[in-house]
């Protein structure tokens, strides 16, 4: 067996959500590491507790009665290291988004320089941004100060200057935040992170420490001029995420001893683990991984080692979900529905799943307008996702989304339905890839907890990730094409390892679904028509090995970007069809 990066063997690791918290353990098996169980409870962050340490344990207590194994005393406390007759834990590791959203405030020098990079800084974790102070404002400075006084924001990040460059004008931006931050009542001072010129960080930390509620200082995320770095300041980050929580909840010092410091927001562990996935795979395609959450709707792609990460608590399934309704308006979210719904409905649930974000859809309908919110929601953190994504990445087309090969989704939108067909479709519809790439679902929210428990064991993720643990949905080929409607524009051949062929002429507007399950490989061969493009280029055919998936093998047809009809009941009626060929219904 390798050698492991801690002491012992067993790894637990706490997920600490805003409707739900899992105790997630790893063991080694046959001398690979692997997921074993996962324990969930509610979570108690909200009223009445305000304790996450409560469904902390509830969840771990859930995970002893699957597991038989014994992980808490009589007392209900952390049994660590293991003891000898096998009960107890090696190491524990945790990831955090239960919690408001994070109110900040982000300070820079110049609009389009150290000011926009913050802005891209603090969009990597739970925040809402409700003031920017720039050198370009030409308000007062105690217009600034009153503005500081009365949003109080959880957080203040600071940039400006490149190292060893301007360094005054960065000062009389931190007097106006010490002096903001002097004039709050202690219990309301924010943390703060600076990322800006290093000659000034003693300055920084002499004036800043003692006036907030926790400083990190982090290398500079403009170094010069033509340089963006974000990375150092994105993980300062994702540790300030679990001091601001501790504000407004108990529990969270508990969790941090048990873990030995290591909490990380599960954005940040999303976006660590999508970055090490893209090295790792080497391929000119892009990765991505994308969460639906209570908190917030996180968008990660890497690219050959390079990381864009975006949170985007205002789509979130939780407390902000009314809130979509100031981005779209609900034409925009019952144009998705099969079923004939009134908008009064949607607005009704958008609503009560905003106060009751736990509760899962009780019947058909609801269950239809909760995956249409989420299509909806999915587009709109895509689309401002694609704003950070890099230059010169390959696509099809310029508009479209670029190249992705696998893509990996996590979310209880996707997890709880009655069939895998629906959340296939759901992908389909908000995300509209193209050419040939796989659909992951990540059933149990893996990916956070790898992206966490890298940091105590570096074998460990690698190990699990190739063990099956993750479920793959299906291989898609979606085609490019200006064909017109009813048109045959694709020819598609399955040979499968028997040797046996499945054949099929696509039209355009079509989606077909294959026979190719979960463990099988099969050579796929395309013949793209009338200029149509499989991914291989403009009317170029092709040959590839693919892995099958629980729906099969999948033909997306329907067109690039996809248009739904105008009729109300045409629509109804082709989503019901669409449904019918993914399983869905």
């Amino acid at each position: 067996m390798p050698a492991s990066s801690v002491e012992g063997d067993t790894l637990l690791v706490m997920d600490v959500g805003a409707a739900i918290t899992r105790a997630m353990f790893f063991d080694v098996v046959e001398g690979q590491y692997r997921f074993v169980a996962n324990g969930q409870a509610p979570s108690t962050a909200e009223a009445p507790y305000k304790d996450i340490g409560e469904g902390v344990r509830q969840a771990i207590e859930n995970l002893q009665a699957v597991t038989g194994r014994t992980f808490l005393d009589t007392d209900r406390n952390l049994i660590t290291p293991i003891q000898e007759d096998g009960n107890g834990i090696d190491a524990v590791a945790a990831t955090i988004s239960a919690g408001p959203t994070i109110k900040t405030a982000v300070v820079g020098l110049l609009d389009d320089v150290s000011l926009a990079s913050a802005i891209r800084l603090a969009e990597t974790s739970y925040t809402r941004i409700v003031e920017t102070i720039s050198l370009n404002d030409h308000r007062k400075p105690e217009e600034h100060l009153d503005i500081l006084l009365h949003t109080r924001p959880d957080l203040v990040i600071i940039a400006g200057g490149t190292d060893s460059g301007a360094s005054h004008s960065v000062q009389r931006m931190l007097e106006i935040v010490g002096l903001a931050c002097h004039l709050l009542p202690p219990e309301k001072r924010p943390a703060a992170l600076f990322a800006g010129n290093q000659s000034l960080a003693k300055i920084v930390q002499s004036s800043l420490e003692p006036l907030t509620l926790t400083l990190r200082l982090s290398p500079n995320i403009r170094p010069t001029l033509d340089t963006e770095d974000l990375d150092p300041a994105v993980k300062e980050l994702a540790r300030l995420i679990p001091e601001i929580r501790k504000r407004y909840y108990k529990g969270v010092d508990e969790l941090n001893l048990w873990t030995n410091g290591h909490i990380l927001s599960n954005a940040y562990a999303q976006g660590r683990m999508i970055r090490f996935l893209s090295k790792a795979y080497g391929a000119t395609k892009g990765l991505l991984g994308l969460d639906v959450g209570v908190s917030a709707t996180t968008i990660a792609a890497g690219f050959n080692g390079k990381i864009a990460l975006s949170a985007y608590p205002q789509f979130g399934f939780g407390e902000n979900l009314a809130g979509l309704l100031q981005y779209v308006g609900l034409a925009d979210i019952t144009r998705w529905l099969a079923l004939d719904i009134p908008q009064e409905a949607v607005r009704d649930f958008l609503y009560q799943k905003s106060l009751y974000p736990a509760t899962i859809p009780a019947t058909r309908e609801e269950q239809a307008i909760a995956q249409s919110v989420a299509r909806q929601a999915l587009i709109l953190a895509l689309q401002a996702a694609r704003r950070n994504f890099p230059q010169g990445i390959p696509m099809l087309k310029p508009g479209l989304l670029p190249l992705f090969e696998p893509i990996m989704a996590s979310g209880g939108i996707l997890t709880n339905v009655s069939n895998l067909g629906q959340s296939l479709l759901l992908l389909l519809d908000a995300l509209q890839p193209v050419g040939v790439t796989t659909l992951i679902l990540d059933q149990n929210h893996l990916l956070t907890a790898l992206g966490v428990a890298s940091e105590r064991n570096n074998i460990m993720p690698i190990q699990v990730l190739e063990s099956g643990a993750f479920t793959n949905l299906a291989t898609v080929v979606s085609v490019v094409s200006s064909a017109n409607y009813g048109t045959k524009v694709l020819r598609a051949r399955l040979t499968y390892e028997n040797g046996n062929e499945t054949t099929v002429e696509v039209k355009f507007g079509g989606l077909e679904i294959l026979p190719l399950p979960s463990g099988q490989i099969a050579r796929l061969s395309l013949q793209p028509l009338r200029h149509t493009d499989a991914g291989f280029g403009p009317g170029r055919s092709g040959s590839i090995r693919i892995g099958g998936g629980a729906v099969g093998f999948v033909i997306d047809a329907r067109g690039r970007p996809l248009v739904l009809p105008g009729d109300p009941v045409r629509r109804r009626e082709l989503i019901k069809k669409w449904l019918w060929t993914v399983g869905g219904i």
